[in-house]
């Protein structure tokens, strides 16, 4: 990611669009059981809310611990931010996958064979 700005935008996208998904198939699938579907959406919020709070981190040093030297200080502060977006990444997207495991075990059967058939034909 590019800055801060665009991994909390990333963030709150991926998380809303699963949880508008989760709330389509509870009102459009019968069979979904409504309380286990909104604990879905509510560890789903917790993710977000996680990660979200990861986000703002901010590097531990200056530029003086450094020597002054502002190119190993803007590299070191690179990597830093680097590798705690990527981990934060990592996370939102291992807790995807939980949440979309949780959704599809909330599924009637019929309805798993349906878009079994239906991912088969693409």
């Amino acid at each position: 990611m590019a800055s801060k700005r665009d991994l909390k935008k990333y963030i709150r996208f991926v998380c809303g669009d699963v949880a508008g998904e989760c709330l389509v198939a509870e009102c459009s699938i019968k069979g979904i059981d409504s309380d286990k579907m909104k604990e879905v959406i509510v560890k789903l919020a917790n993710l977000q809310e996680d990660c979200l709070d990861k986000v703002n981190v901010s590097f531990d040093k200056n530029l003086k611990s450094f020597g002054n030297d502002k190119k190993e200080f803007v590299k070191a502060r690179s990597a830093y931010y680097k590798a705690c977006y990527n981990a934060v990444i990592e996370q939102l997207n291992n807790g995807i996958e939980d949440v979309v495991k949780d959704m599809n075990a909330l599924l009637p059967e019929d309805q798993k064979e349906a878009n079994k058939e239906i991912a088969a034909k693409e």
